[in-house]
């Protein structure tokens, strides 16, 4: 984007790019557990290809607010759509919403109605029977954590904070126009990000949300077999926004090409000679990794 873009002028462009920052010291330290950021990064891959966005990068970092600060300020800048993962919750650690305030220069305000949802909708907890929503105490600050938001005071409200879960609390809150924050909990960030998607449609260069095709074909022969081929193929059907890959199944006896693109029929007209070179057979053709299994 160009030096200078508005916040509301990133809210309102087309989307092309994305990007997603995994933030955490549990992900970078191995732990598994329910803030588990590949599967996040995963997820977002998959909904990114499904509409046809184009996902450029994916990073994880740890709980720092340096870090963080550079982070989203690089890739609010580079990429149209920036999903950052984690470090939302109630404890010490978890500094994404001031960090990515200060990275923009914003306060965290109390956002009243994530605030009055969280009273209604979230649950007494048995380790805290005493506890009170109007006395003062440690848990209710660390509560309060949660709902203090970056907040753009010369923006409506509306467009800095997104609840498109009913069933859920947790806000999305988006800053300097393009930055979504989620949280990491896996179950949470899916809901979000899949309630997230009509309000991007109609912001996508393509916004029935047909998204991307990928045709992967199974072949006996080794990558050093095919690598010539696969060159010669790649470059004649780029300026049709097509993409060939190949991956090795280590521990098999084949390979995988995939063909990925936005055009379906001709993605369909060069497969037969795709699988003549390479001696192949369809895996799987559709959308997504979901793709539907093709008969021979």
């Amino acid at each position: 984007m160009a030096p200078g873009t508005t916040a509301g002028e990133r809210a309102s462009r087309k989307i092309h790019t994305a990007a997603c920052l995994i933030i955490g010291d549990e992900v970078l330290g191995g732990k598994a557990g329910q803030e588990d950021g590949w599967t996040n990064s995963h997820e977002f891959a998959k909904w990114c290809f499904g509409l046809g966005i184009n996902l450029k990068r994916v990073e994880v970092i740890e709980d720092d607010e340096a870090e963080i600060i550079e982070a989203v300020r690089r890739m609010s800048e580079r990429y149209d759509l920036v999903v950052t993962s984690g470090g939302i919750g109630p404890t010490h650690d978890d500094i994404t919403y001031q960090s990515i305030a200060k990275a923009f220069g914003l306060p965290l305000v109390l956002h009243q109605e994530a605030y009055a949802l969280m009273k209604k909708i979230s649950k007494p907890r048995h380790n805290q029977p005493n506890f009170n929503w109007d006395v003062d105490s440690p848990a209710l600050r660390a509560k309060l954590r949660m709902v203090e938001l970056p907040t753009d005071v010369n923006r409506p409200l509306e467009e800095q904070f997104l609840f498109p879960c009913k069933k859920l609390w947790v806000p999305i809150a988006v800053v300097n126009g393009n930055v979504h924050i989620l949280p990491g909990v896996p179950a949470l960030f899916t809901q979000l990000l899949n309630g997230l998607t009509p309000i991007i449609l109609p912001r996508l260069t393509d916004p029935e949300g047909k998204g991307l095709m990928r045709i992967s074909i199974s072949t006996p022969l080794t990558e050093s077999e095919v690598a010539g081929y696969l060159t010669e193929l790649a470059a004649r059907v780029e300026p049709k926004g097509v993409k060939v890959g190949s991956y090795p199944q280590w521990g098999k006896d084949t390979n995988t090409v995939t063909l990925v693109g936005r055009d379906k029929e001709f993605l369909e007209s060069i497969t037969p000679e795709v699988l003549q070179r390479v001696k192949g057979t369809i895996e799987t053709a559709g959308k997504g990794d979901s793709g539907t299994k093709v008969e021979e």
